[in-house]
């Protein structure tokens, strides 16, 4: 590895780079200590240093803080019985500049310190600014020039961005450093929105279309600038800066409009399926990885040389702890997709805020069913293949289960379904994707069983608590049965951008013009494709737990742990349990927006008390949103952009509502680490005063 030392924000921020030729597929990646500094005088090290470009997005999807500065903490999902994060879903007194850590009660040494999301993005903004600086007399080639200009203005307008959004001001670095600079000044938020701006429009200009220069359908290109740029500048113009945007709004809400209509022509239609773009992943690098929908992906695959520092560790953080409260029912393994760290828990308002009857995502994202793969004991009737986990989605005006008992452990009674619902989970009558009928078993003991309400109360987080909830139903966008250890790294992408995400930024643009018929069009667009299709069978479930099928350790027991663990159904059924079978479509279409919107909508109104017709449309969007981006990293940032993070907190996260707190909650606090560093332009310490003027309200 070079030596390449720029130093930037009182820190180290490039210790070294990985190299890589332009090969069609940029993970190809060839690590070499031969070059130095002078290496990016050459055309061809500017091109190798664009290319690591694409390293410093797998940094969010690495540890931790990949759930928790992006999904804590907000109306969506609250922490489970793990506590290693708490502090960022709680907002409590360990939540500050200095961090958590195990002496100031952090649960343990893995916390996320509020300077890692700072560190490690002027990272990355450190070797765009190397490329923007040096490419006009380097490259004399101008396609390649432009190439490699475009991917540096892409990434570092996307790295300010990711700041600003979570910061507010911050240090506005667009030149290399030279030598040790501890003296710095804080951009206002206006000036960092501009710049943020500027270079996603300069990516936007510079990019040469669809073409995907450095990989397969996984790379940066046009329409990928365009959707940021149009994020750019529905953040400028939204709530969070109402202090200073008049001027800005009705210009930027229609260039916002016209990028995305740029990605949505040129990368359009939706992937007909939802389940192709998450639930069916068969393996490294399979076609639903190429979807003409992902927008922006941080690209993984099998090669353990190219790992670099940071792989995907995403798949421990939505299963619930399905090994310990299974009673030993259920083993965890490779073959079972995730890890069961509890990390984010969904709250009461996500499994709510679906029709649990229409809409095919709801049962396309959670796991609702476990397969036993071991036999604890005989005498319980429970088979290798039986469901040792069952998870019943139900909604608060369902009486079916009042008087069911339900528990979490083999001691436990089971519940027996007087009504004949509970389907026959053995091998032989299980149904297919397209096929089969729904065969009942009355009586079936279950290990381990729970509702979400009995007597039309939110009863889901009383099972198994110790001290919090680990039993509930998680998500499957980030199962992956291709590790080849227990706790190895995923092999999978992490889609960071899709079309359906600039629908909604679409949507919510011409909303916010009261151009409302437009935007129920494009909302529309995106709820046609979660509407059940003729044909399809509602209680059909699979993962990408099914990536094991082609993983060299599926074999002898472990192929029969796979096929046990992973029954092909859901309780969509039980979840409903008045309904009758059905292959008939399904209709989630708008007829009128803002207002008579579905019922699991306006009672989200009337929980938040948005009346105008604006309040409406905005918060229905940010309903929608949960229903189809769900767990995909940004809702933290979704929340404080439109001013709605405090009321939606405090209106469905339990956890996070007794202390988050408006004027000081909506930004993160600045790194004390980084504060500490800054001299004056003399040399000499900043004061108490100030530091504290470097710092965010209320820390």
């Amino acid at each position: 590895m070079n030596n390449l030392k720029n130093i930037g924000i009182g820190l180290l921020l490039m210790t070294g780079v990985f190299f890589a030729s332009c090969s069609e597929d940029f993970l190809d990646e060839e690590q070499t200590n031969a070059y130095s500094t002078a290496y990016f005088d050459t055309p061809e090290g500017l091109q190798a240093l664009t290319v690591s470009l694409y390293g410093n997005i797998r940094w969010h999807f690495g540890f931790e803080w990949s759930y928790g500065n992006t999904l804590y903490g907000t109306d969506e999902f609250t922490n489970a019985n793990d506590l290693t994060n708490e502090m960022w879903n709680t907002y409590d007194n360990r939540f500050g500049p200095v961090g958590a850590s195990t002496a100031t009660g952090a649960a343990n040494g893995n916390a996320t310190n509020p300077n890692a999301l700072w560190d490690e993005m002027y990272y990355g903004i450190a070797s765009c600014n190397t490329i923007i600086a040096k490419a006009e007399t380097v490259i004399s080639d101008l396609k390649i020039r432009n190439r490699c200009l475009a991917h540096a203005y892409f990434l570092r307008g996307y790295n300010y961005y990711r700041l600003v959004a979570q910061y507010g001001g911050v240090v506005l670095q667009t030149k290399p450093i030279e030598g040790v600079v501890r003296n710095y000044e804080r951009a206002t938020e206006e000036k960092c929105w501009e710049q943020v701006i500027s270079d996603f429009r300069n990516a936007y200009a510079l990019f040469e279309g669809e073409v995907f220069t450095y990989g397969k359908g996984i790379t940066w290109t046009k329409a990928t600038a365009a959707h940021f740029l149009a994020k750019a500048l529905l953040f400028r113009s939204s709530e969070r800066n109402d202090a200073w945007n008049a001027a800005y709004k009705d210009t930027d809400l229609k260039e916002a409009i016209d990028a995305c209509s740029y990605a949505i022509t040129a990368r359009g239609p939706l992937t007909p399926n939802y389940s192709d773009l998450y639930a069916n992943w068969t393996g490294i690098d399979c076609p639903n990885e190429q979807l003409n929908e992902i927008l922006m992906a941080a690209g993984h695959n099998g090669d353990a040389s190219t790992v670099g520092r940071f792989g995907n560790r995403t798949y421990s953080y939505f299963a619930p702890q399905f090994s310990s409260f299974s009673g030993g029912w259920v083993r965890r393994g490779v073959w079972i997709g995730s890890m069961d760290f509890q990390r984010c828990r969904p709250t009461e308002y996500t499994y709510g805020i679906f029709d649990h009857v229409n809409d095919a995502r709801m049962w396309k994202t959670f796991r609702t069913v476990y397969g036993a793969n071991t036999v604890v004991t005989a005498s319980a009737g429970v088979k290798v293949g039986d469901p040792g986990i069952v998870m019943i989605l139900n909604t608060k005006n369902d009486n079916t289960y009042n008087n069911a008992k339900f528990g979490c452990s083999v001691q436990a009674p089971t519940w027996t379904d007087v009504n004949g619902r509970l389907p026959e989970w053995n091998t032989g009558a299980r149904q297919t994707a397209t096929s089969g009928t729904l065969a009942v078993k009355k009586g079936q003991f279950v290990p381990n069983s729970s509702v979400l309400y009995q007597n039309g109360v939110y009863v889901a987080p009383t099972f198994k608590n110790q001290p919090i909830c680990n039993f509930f139903a998680g998500i499957n966008k980030t199962e992956c049965g291709s590790r080849t250890a227990e706790r190895g790294d995923s092999h999978r992408d992490v889609i960071m951008a899709r079309l359906a995400e600039t629908y909604l930024v679409r949507a919510e643009c011409y909303a916010r013009l009261g151009q409302y018929g437009n935007a129920m069009q494009d909302i529309n667009v995106v709820r046609v494709r979660a509407q059940w299709k003729a044909g399809e069978n509602r209680s059909y479930y699979n993962d990408g737990s099914q990536a094991f099928k082609v993983n060299p350790l599926n074999t002898g027991t472990s192929a029969t742990n796979f096929t046990a663990s992973n029954l092909d159904m859901n309780t969509y059924y039980l979840s409903n349990p008045t309904l009758a079978v059905t292959t008939a479509a399904s209709d989630l279409r708008l007829t009128t927006f803002p207002n008579n919107l579905p019922p699991e909508d306006e009672a989200v109104m009337v929980k938040i008390g948005a009346s105008t017709d604006k309040e409406r449309a905005i918060n229905f969007i940010l309903n929608e949103s949960t229903r189809e981006l769900l767990g995909e990293w940004q809702r933290w940032e979704t929340l404080s952009r439109t001013g709605m993070l405090i009321k939606r907190a405090k209106a469905f996260n339990a956890e996070a509502a007794p202390n988050i707190t408006a004027n000081k909650h909506e930004l993160r606090p600045i790194p004390q680490t980084f504060i500490d560093g800054l001299l004056n332009d003399d040399g000499s310490n900043l004061s108490s005063a100030q530091k504290a003027a470097w710092q965010n309200p209320g820390y």
